[in-house]
């Protein structure tokens, strides 16, 4: 069973993180081309810091293409606020240049990837977020026509016949800030509690957004919920360094489903952002 390599936040684009963003995936390769077939990378949401500035979607997909030409076959990735605009301001026609670049074609959410046994189900937070009065702050929707396809996504044979199930989202479903909450997190709990129990195990629930790459286990019976944090090392607005609880963290973890035990999981640190090139225990 093939082990997930966990980043989110990159906003390339802002400042030098193009640079940042190809030294972490330099090291990526460096550290770990020999093992590559093992792995899946999931991103979870804010490749770019501005989708306004399109050249920054350019700039991230050489990056995975530089992992994929290594071996690391399986990348994964979903938008969020600022792929669809600057973050607090979006439009609906970002999402198609996203999937365009990213996906090759237009899509429809839950993404699903079947990889060595393990469902991956990839959701768009900004679904339903894109209305025009919905378009301002960093809030996010999965929407009932999404919820209503993961749903029948979970239960379907392809589904359940996985050992696993991940989900992974941009928007942070449990601890929110003012105006960056998933709106919807009450629904997503009741699908995948439904799921869990008609049978259909929750193995893995991760997501970006918040920026403080704190773990969640346990929460909502699902043994694995991972806030990547911001693998660039986004700061956050000056007056908020106030705030002990809105420090940013770079979480970028290598989780192995094989191991029942979550506190086998890793938390990486680059060189170059983070200063460490090591990992460390979860």
């Amino acid at each position: 069973m093939k082990k997930i390599l966990h980043m989110s936040d990159l906003h390339v684009g802002y400042a030098d993180f193009d640079l940042r963003f190809r030294r972490i995936t330099d090291e990526i390769i460096s550290r770990y081309r020999g093992q590559a077939p093992d792995f899946v990378i999931v991103i979870t949401g804010d490749l770019a810091n501005n989708a306004n500035k399109v050249e920054s979607f350019h700039k991230v997909k050489q990056g995975l293409e530089a992992l994929r030409r290594a071996g690391f076959a399986h990348v994964l990735v979903v938008p969020g606020n600022h792929d669809h605009g600057t973050g607090k301001l979006v439009d609906e026609r970002f999402g198609e240049i996203f999937q365009e670049i990213f996906y090759g074609r237009r899509i429809e959410f839950p993404k699903l990837d079947i990889i060595d046994e393990v469902a991956f189900l990839g959701l768009n937070s900004m679904e339903e977020e894109l209305r025009w009065y919905d378009r301002f702050w960093a809030e996010g929707d999965l929407g009932m026509p999404q919820l209503r396809r993961l749903e029948t996504a979970l239960l379907s044979p392809a589904v359940r016949a996985c050992k696993k199930r991940v989900i992974y989202l941009h928007h942070h479903p449990f601890k929110w800030r003012p105006f960056h909450e998933l709106k919807d997190s009450k629904e997503l709990k009741k699908v995948l509690i439904s799921a869990m129990n008609d049978g259909v195990s929750i193995d893995a629930l991760l997501f970006g957004h918040n920026h403080q790459g704190k773990a969640h286990n346990g929460e909502w019976g699902i043994p694995r919920c991972y806030d990547a944090g911001t693998a660039t090392l986004k700061p956050r607005p000056k007056y908020l360094d106030w705030f002990h609880w809105y420090q940013i963290q770079a979480s970028t973890r290598i989780i192995d489903l094989a191991n029942e035990d979550a506190a086998s999981d890793r938390v990486l640190f680059f060189n170059g952002t983070t200063g460490g090139g090591h990992e460390k225990a979860e």
